[in-house]
C-alpha cells in the first residue's frame, strides 16, 4: 500500500510544532491563505523524504507546484535513487475547484476559514501560472497521466489505480 503525503499536511503540521521562524513562516502564510515558498517546501520536503517510512513508495499531493519544484524533487529522488513513476493530473474546472473548496471548510488555528472564495481565485491564480511548466516537463518523461477529476470520487479512484497496477 502507497502511503500518501499532502503537502499541506507537512505545512500544517510544521506550523503545530515547530516554535521557530520555520514555524512562523508557516503559520504566517497559512494566516494569509498564500502558498509556501519554494525554499521552505524544499526543506520540509528534504526532511519527509529522508524518513525511513517514505523509502517503499508514496503519492505526493500537491507538490511539485512549479518548475523549480519538479526539478529539486527529481534531483532529490535521484540522490535516493528513485524517480516519479507517475504524475497525476486531476482535471477539474475552476469552479468547481472553488466550490470544493469551499465546502472542505477547512479552519485556522484561530478558528478562522482558511480558504475564502477571494484567497483561493488567487490561490488558483497563482497555481495556473505556473502549472503548464510543470506538465510540460511531466508530460517530456512520459509520466504525465490526465484524469477528469469532475467524476465521483470512486471513479478517478480506480482510473489511478489502473495506471498503478497495469
Amino acid at each position: 500500500m502507497l502511503r500518501s503525503q499532502p503537502s499541506g499536511d507537512l505545512v500544517r503540521r510544521m506550523a503545530e510544532i515547530d516554535k521557530g521562524i520555520m514555524g512562523d513562516i508557516c503559520r504566517e502564510t497559512m494566516a494569509s491563505g498564500h502558498y509556501v515558498g519554494d525554499s521552505e517546501m524544499f526543506v520540509l520536503w528534504k526532511a519527509r523524504l529522508k524518513d525511513p517510512e517514505m523509502q517503499s513508495g508514496w503519492v505526493i499531493d500537491g507538490f511539485p507546484r512549479n518548475l523549480t519544484q519538479a526539478e529539486f524533487l527529481a534531483d532529490k529522488l535521484d540522490k535516493y535513487g528513485k524517480k516519479v513513476d507517475f504524475v497525476f493530473y486531476l482535471k477539474v474546472r475552476e469552479e468547481v475547484s472553488i466550490d470544493r473548496l469551499l465546502k472542505r471548510g477547512r479552519k485556522l488555528q484561530d478558528g478562522s476559514l482558511h480558504d475564502s472564495e477571494e484567497l483561493i481565485r488567487e490561490r488558483l491564480r497563482r497555481y495556473q501560472a505556473e502549472e503548464e511548466g510543470v506538465l510540460s516537463y511531466y508530460r517530456a518523461q512520459g509520466v504525465l497521466i490526465e484524469i477528469n477529476g469532475e467524476a465521483d470520487i470512486n471513479t478517478v479512484h480506480q482510473e489511478i489505480l489502473s495506471h498503478i497496477n497495469a
